[in-house]
Protein backbone atom coordinates (compact mmCIF):
# COMPACT_ATOMS: atom_id res chain seq x y z
CA UNK A 1 0.00 0.00 0.00
CA UNK A 2 3.14 2.56 0.91
CA UNK A 3 4.43 1.90 -2.81
CA UNK A 4 1.35 2.43 -4.23
CA UNK A 5 0.79 5.43 -2.62
CA UNK A 6 4.67 6.39 -3.45
CA UNK A 7 3.91 5.56 -6.89
CA UNK A 8 0.93 7.51 -7.75
CA UNK A 9 2.35 10.51 -6.21
CA UNK A 10 5.30 9.97 -8.38
CA UNK A 11 3.05 9.80 -11.28
CA UNK A 12 0.83 12.96 -10.23
CA UNK A 13 4.04 14.55 -9.83
CA UNK A 14 5.15 13.73 -13.30
CA UNK A 15 2.37 14.55 -15.01
CA UNK A 16 2.30 18.13 -13.05
CA UNK A 17 5.72 18.95 -15.01
CA UNK A 18 4.46 17.31 -18.16
CA UNK A 19 1.72 19.76 -18.20
CA UNK A 20 3.80 23.02 -16.68
CA UNK A 21 6.10 22.13 -19.37
CA UNK A 22 3.75 22.36 -22.36
CA UNK A 23 2.20 25.46 -21.25
CA UNK A 24 -1.15 24.24 -20.54
CA UNK A 25 -2.29 27.03 -17.72
CA UNK A 26 -0.82 29.94 -20.04
CA UNK A 27 -2.71 28.40 -23.03
CA UNK A 28 -5.61 27.95 -20.97
CA UNK A 29 -5.21 31.59 -19.68
CA UNK A 30 -5.37 33.41 -23.30
CA UNK A 31 -8.27 30.92 -24.20
CA UNK A 32 -10.38 31.60 -21.14
CA UNK A 33 -9.77 35.83 -21.62
CA UNK A 34 -10.47 35.34 -25.55
CA UNK A 35 -13.86 33.79 -24.90
CA UNK A 36 -14.63 35.80 -22.09
CA UNK A 37 -14.05 39.07 -24.72
CA UNK A 38 -15.54 37.52 -27.81
CA UNK A 39 -19.05 36.66 -25.77
CA UNK A 40 -18.86 40.13 -23.92
CA UNK A 41 -18.67 42.26 -27.89
CA UNK A 42 -21.80 39.63 -28.92
CA UNK A 43 -23.73 39.38 -26.13
CA UNK A 44 -23.44 43.56 -25.40
CA UNK A 45 -23.51 44.11 -29.26
CA UNK A 46 -20.67 46.32 -28.97
CA UNK A 47 -19.85 48.38 -32.25
CA UNK A 48 -16.90 46.96 -34.22
CA UNK A 49 -15.70 50.89 -34.19
CA UNK A 50 -15.62 50.82 -30.21
CA UNK A 51 -14.41 47.10 -29.41
CA UNK A 52 -13.93 44.19 -32.62
CA UNK A 53 -14.37 40.54 -31.27
CA UNK A 54 -11.35 38.41 -31.47
CA UNK A 55 -12.61 36.26 -34.24
CA UNK A 56 -13.38 39.77 -36.08
CA UNK A 57 -10.04 41.04 -35.71
CA UNK A 58 -8.44 37.98 -36.56
CA UNK A 59 -10.49 37.87 -39.65
CA UNK A 60 -9.04 41.48 -40.72
CA UNK A 61 -5.96 40.14 -40.01
CA UNK A 62 -5.76 37.48 -42.05
CA UNK A 63 -8.31 39.04 -45.22
CA UNK A 64 -6.42 42.65 -45.35
CA UNK A 65 -2.76 40.63 -45.13
CA UNK A 66 -2.47 42.34 -49.01
CA UNK A 67 -2.74 45.76 -47.15
CA UNK A 68 -0.94 45.11 -44.08
CA UNK A 69 2.18 42.94 -44.99
CA UNK A 70 3.78 45.98 -47.12
CA UNK A 71 4.05 48.00 -43.99
CA UNK A 72 4.99 45.38 -41.72
CA UNK A 73 8.00 45.02 -43.80
CA UNK A 74 8.84 48.29 -43.12
CA UNK A 75 8.33 48.37 -39.54
CA UNK A 76 10.30 44.90 -39.19
CA UNK A 77 13.15 46.30 -41.45
CA UNK A 78 13.19 49.04 -38.95
CA UNK A 79 13.01 47.09 -36.33
CA UNK A 80 16.01 44.42 -37.68
CA UNK A 81 17.82 47.65 -38.42
CA UNK A 82 17.31 49.01 -35.03
CA UNK A 83 18.67 46.06 -33.25
CA UNK A 84 21.61 46.15 -35.74
CA UNK A 85 22.64 49.57 -34.79
CA UNK A 86 22.07 48.96 -30.91
CA UNK A 87 24.09 45.94 -31.14
CA UNK A 88 27.09 47.82 -32.99
CA UNK A 89 26.95 50.55 -30.08
CA UNK A 90 26.31 48.66 -26.87
CA UNK A 91 28.73 45.59 -26.67
CA UNK A 92 31.61 47.71 -27.17
CA UNK A 93 30.47 50.67 -24.58
CA UNK A 94 29.60 47.54 -22.46
CA UNK A 95 33.34 46.32 -22.68
CA UNK A 96 35.02 49.72 -22.56
CA UNK A 97 32.71 50.41 -19.49
CA UNK A 98 33.68 47.30 -17.80
CA UNK A 99 37.76 47.64 -19.08
CA UNK A 100 37.75 51.35 -17.29
CA UNK A 101 36.01 52.38 -14.47
CA UNK A 102 36.19 55.90 -14.99
CA UNK A 103 34.51 55.69 -18.13
CA UNK A 104 31.94 53.52 -16.57
CA UNK A 105 31.07 56.23 -13.93
CA UNK A 106 31.10 59.07 -16.14
CA UNK A 107 28.70 57.33 -19.04
CA UNK A 108 26.53 55.71 -16.67
CA UNK A 109 24.35 58.65 -15.76
CA UNK A 110 24.07 59.42 -19.33
CA UNK A 111 22.75 56.08 -19.97
CA UNK A 112 20.51 56.05 -17.23
CA UNK A 113 18.76 59.24 -18.88
CA UNK A 114 18.65 58.45 -22.53
CA UNK A 115 16.20 55.97 -21.15
CA UNK A 116 14.25 58.77 -18.55
CA UNK A 117 13.82 61.19 -21.51
CA UNK A 118 10.30 59.90 -22.76
CA UNK A 119 10.06 58.34 -26.34
CA UNK A 120 7.54 60.39 -27.34
CA UNK A 121 9.78 63.45 -26.39
CA UNK A 122 12.73 62.52 -28.68
CA UNK A 123 10.64 61.22 -31.47
CA UNK A 124 9.63 64.70 -33.34
CA UNK A 125 13.20 66.00 -32.88
CA UNK A 126 15.02 62.56 -34.42
CA UNK A 127 11.81 63.29 -37.03
CA UNK A 128 13.04 67.02 -37.38
CA UNK A 129 16.66 66.13 -37.37
CA UNK A 130 16.78 62.91 -39.72
CA UNK A 131 13.69 63.84 -42.08
CA UNK A 132 9.92 61.73 -42.14
CA UNK A 133 12.76 58.67 -43.89
CA UNK A 134 13.42 55.24 -42.11
CA UNK A 135 16.54 56.41 -40.56
CA UNK A 136 14.38 58.35 -37.07
CA UNK A 137 12.44 55.21 -36.98
CA UNK A 138 15.96 52.93 -36.58
CA UNK A 139 17.31 55.71 -34.52
CA UNK A 140 14.24 55.51 -32.26
CA UNK A 141 14.24 51.74 -32.04
CA UNK A 142 18.10 51.58 -31.05
CA UNK A 143 17.86 53.78 -28.81
CA UNK A 144 15.07 52.04 -26.79
CA UNK A 145 16.91 48.22 -27.31
CA UNK A 146 20.91 49.52 -26.71
CA UNK A 147 20.19 49.84 -23.19
CA UNK A 148 19.19 46.70 -21.72
CA UNK A 149 21.99 45.07 -23.77
CA UNK A 150 24.49 47.16 -22.59
CA UNK A 151 23.69 47.26 -19.03
CA UNK A 152 22.66 43.42 -19.07
CA UNK A 153 26.32 42.68 -20.71
CA UNK A 154 27.98 44.97 -18.15
CA UNK A 155 26.55 42.92 -15.40
CA UNK A 156 27.82 39.66 -17.03
CA UNK A 157 31.02 41.05 -17.17
CA UNK A 158 31.21 41.94 -13.47
CA UNK A 159 29.14 38.56 -12.25
CA UNK A 160 32.43 36.61 -12.98
CA UNK A 161 33.66 34.42 -10.76
CA UNK A 162 36.48 35.83 -8.82
CA UNK A 163 38.24 32.49 -8.45
CA UNK A 164 38.35 31.83 -12.50
CA UNK A 165 39.98 35.61 -12.77
CA UNK A 166 42.57 35.32 -10.25
CA UNK A 167 43.19 31.69 -12.79
CA UNK A 168 43.64 33.34 -15.18
CA UNK A 169 46.11 36.08 -14.02
CA UNK A 170 48.56 32.98 -12.10
CA UNK A 171 48.51 31.46 -15.75
CA UNK A 172 49.31 35.09 -17.22
CA UNK A 173 47.05 35.78 -19.03
CA UNK A 174 45.85 39.47 -20.57
CA UNK A 175 42.88 41.55 -20.47
CA UNK A 176 41.78 40.68 -23.68
CA UNK A 177 42.68 36.95 -23.83
CA UNK A 178 40.84 36.73 -20.37
CA UNK A 179 37.62 38.93 -22.05
CA UNK A 180 37.72 36.57 -24.78
CA UNK A 181 38.21 33.43 -22.89
CA UNK A 182 36.75 33.85 -19.53
CA UNK A 183 34.92 37.36 -19.30
CA UNK A 184 32.42 36.83 -22.60
CA UNK A 185 31.55 33.44 -22.21
CA UNK A 186 30.33 34.21 -18.57
CA UNK A 187 28.08 36.77 -19.95
CA UNK A 188 26.82 35.38 -22.73
CA UNK A 189 23.40 34.29 -20.80
CA UNK A 190 23.26 38.08 -19.21
CA UNK A 191 23.53 39.27 -22.58
CA UNK A 192 21.05 37.02 -24.28
CA UNK A 193 18.78 38.26 -21.21
CA UNK A 194 18.97 41.91 -22.14
CA UNK A 195 18.82 40.87 -26.06
CA UNK A 196 15.76 39.34 -25.24
CA UNK A 197 13.98 42.38 -23.76
CA UNK A 198 15.33 44.72 -26.46
CA UNK A 199 13.92 42.67 -29.30
CA UNK A 200 10.71 42.70 -26.80
CA UNK A 201 10.19 46.45 -26.97
CA UNK A 202 12.13 47.57 -30.29
CA UNK A 203 8.48 47.83 -31.88
CA UNK A 204 7.58 50.21 -29.30
CA UNK A 205 10.29 52.92 -30.76
CA UNK A 206 9.84 51.70 -34.36
CA UNK A 207 6.22 52.60 -34.23
CA UNK A 208 6.34 55.58 -31.85
CA UNK A 209 8.51 57.00 -34.65
CA UNK A 210 5.76 55.93 -37.55
CA UNK A 211 3.45 57.84 -35.70
CA UNK A 212 5.10 61.00 -35.29
CA UNK A 213 5.79 61.15 -38.70
CA UNK A 214 6.12 58.43 -41.73
CA UNK A 215 4.33 57.49 -44.67
CA UNK A 216 4.76 53.73 -44.26
CA UNK A 217 4.87 51.13 -41.53
CA UNK A 218 2.32 49.81 -39.55
CA UNK A 219 2.12 52.71 -36.75
CA UNK A 220 1.17 54.93 -39.83
CA UNK A 221 -1.28 52.69 -40.72
CA UNK A 222 -2.67 52.45 -37.16
CA UNK A 223 -2.95 56.06 -37.34
CA UNK A 224 -4.99 56.43 -40.61
CA UNK A 225 -7.22 53.52 -39.93
CA UNK A 226 -7.84 55.25 -36.13
CA UNK A 227 -8.64 58.11 -38.09
CA UNK A 228 -11.03 56.62 -40.12
CA UNK A 229 -12.95 54.52 -37.18
CA UNK A 230 -11.56 51.04 -38.35
CA UNK A 231 -10.76 49.91 -35.61
CA UNK A 232 -10.51 46.28 -36.28
CA UNK A 233 -7.64 47.38 -38.50
CA UNK A 234 -6.00 49.35 -35.75
CA UNK A 235 -6.31 45.79 -33.80
CA UNK A 236 -5.27 43.90 -36.72
CA UNK A 237 -1.81 46.16 -36.59
CA UNK A 238 -1.59 45.35 -33.46
CA UNK A 239 -1.81 41.20 -33.54
CA UNK A 240 0.65 41.57 -36.48
CA UNK A 241 3.15 43.54 -34.19
CA UNK A 242 2.59 41.25 -31.13
CA UNK A 243 3.89 38.22 -33.74
CA UNK A 244 6.89 40.15 -34.88
CA UNK A 245 7.98 41.00 -31.39
CA UNK A 246 6.91 37.22 -30.34
CA UNK A 247 8.58 35.64 -33.30
CA UNK A 248 12.01 37.87 -32.66
CA UNK A 249 11.90 36.46 -28.82
CA UNK A 250 11.83 33.11 -30.12
CA UNK A 251 14.50 33.47 -32.65
CA UNK A 252 17.01 35.45 -29.99
CA UNK A 253 15.73 31.85 -27.31
CA UNK A 254 16.84 29.43 -30.38
CA UNK A 255 20.32 31.23 -30.66
CA UNK A 256 20.75 31.45 -27.15
CA UNK A 257 20.38 27.35 -27.18
CA UNK A 258 22.67 26.94 -29.97
CA UNK A 259 25.36 29.13 -28.81
CA UNK A 260 25.06 28.56 -24.66
CA UNK A 261 25.29 24.70 -25.35
CA UNK A 262 26.39 24.59 -21.88
CA UNK A 263 24.19 26.21 -20.17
Amino acid sequence: MYHAEISCRAAWDRSRVIVKRSGFFPLTAVVLILAIWEMACRGLAIPDFILPAPSRILSVAIFQAPLLLPHAGITALEILLGIALSLLVAVPLATIMFAHTSIEQALSPFLVVSQAIPVFALAPLLVIWLGYGIASKVLMAAIIIFFPITVSLLEGYKNCGTEYVVLFRLMGAGFWDTLRLLYWPWALPFFFAGLKVGVTVATIGAVIGEWVGAQKGLGYLMIQANARLSVDLVFAAILWLSLMGLSMWVFVGFLERRIIHWK
